[in-house]
């Protein structure tokens, strides 16, 4: 049984069909999205389409439930208010058909995979908000999760891929299709490098593979779609892109 892991595709069609064009190339029997899927990105509505045609099970993310009763953010500072138009225009452009397959995310999915429990959340089981790292205690961890426990635990929500042993199980994030923040070395902030990242799951009896890929695509290609969207402050979404080769 191989099972492919996407999340947080923040509205970045481009980005997700490029995984979707790889995995057609492989014999993939389910498919789970970990959650964000619209906000934040040129193709809110049409990314949301993409994933229900792929009739998958989704997971609730915080930008999922918060385009539901969309708030501004407390304006901090110039980048958050930036952050705030680009989000509420995201939001404004769902219909009610958009809002109502928002609501069938669940909190965490479950699933019997070819005998190995799995349980799917954006951070953890218990909120979509918490941050699970590399660094993260087993103590911490023990805390967010209340009980909750599968032999494979796949979360998203931090865009960062992760693979580590956590008691008897794998904990996993595929990383981020969407948006790959990056920090740049040198710099302030962070990029985006033109790829998408994703994870496949492979279970043979008791046998457990976990890949983690990225999978480069067409940045011209989103800049296109950035520009055609009528999406707020695009050169400013645009300008954390780089091509970037590793």
């Amino acid at each position: 049984m191989r099972i492919a892991l996407i999340s947080d595709i923040h509205g970045n069609l481009v980005a997700l069909d490029a995984v979707l064009a790889e995995l057609a190339n492989e014999a993939i029997d389910q498919i789970v999205c970990l959650g964000d899927v619209a906000i934040f990105g040129p193709q809110p509505r049409e990314t949301l389409v993409r994933v229900c045609d792929l009739d998958c099970p989704v997971v609730m993310g915080n930008t999922d439930a918060w385009a539901l009763a969309p708030t501004p953010h407390p304006a901090r500072d110039e980048e958050t208010q930036l952050f705030n138009a680009v989000e509420l225009w995201g939001a404004a452009q769902l219909t009610d058909a958009d809002r109502a397959f928002i609501r069938t995310f669940q909190p965490v999915v479950t699933l019997d995979l070819a005998g190995l429990s799995f349980l799917g959340f954006h951070g953890s089981p218990t909120s979509f908000h918490h941050v699970i790292q590399a660094t993260t205690p087993d103590e911490e961890i023990e805390r967010l999760f209340a009980g909750h426990h599968a032999a494979i635990m796949a979360g998203g929500h931090t865009h960062t891929p992760l693979v580590r042993r956590y008691q008897n199980a794998f904990l996993i994030n595929p990383g981020s299709v969407g948006l790959p923040w990056m920090t740049s070395p040198g710099a302030r902030g962070t990029r985006n490098p033109a790829w998408a990242e994703y994870a496949l799951l492979t279970i043979d009896g008791q046998r457990l593979g976990v890949e983690l890929r990225r999978t480069p695509f067409d940045l011209d290609a989103l800049r296109v779609a950035v520009l055609a969207s009528g999406m707020p402050h695009a050169d400013w979404w645009l300008g954390d892109w780089r091509i970037d080769h590793g």
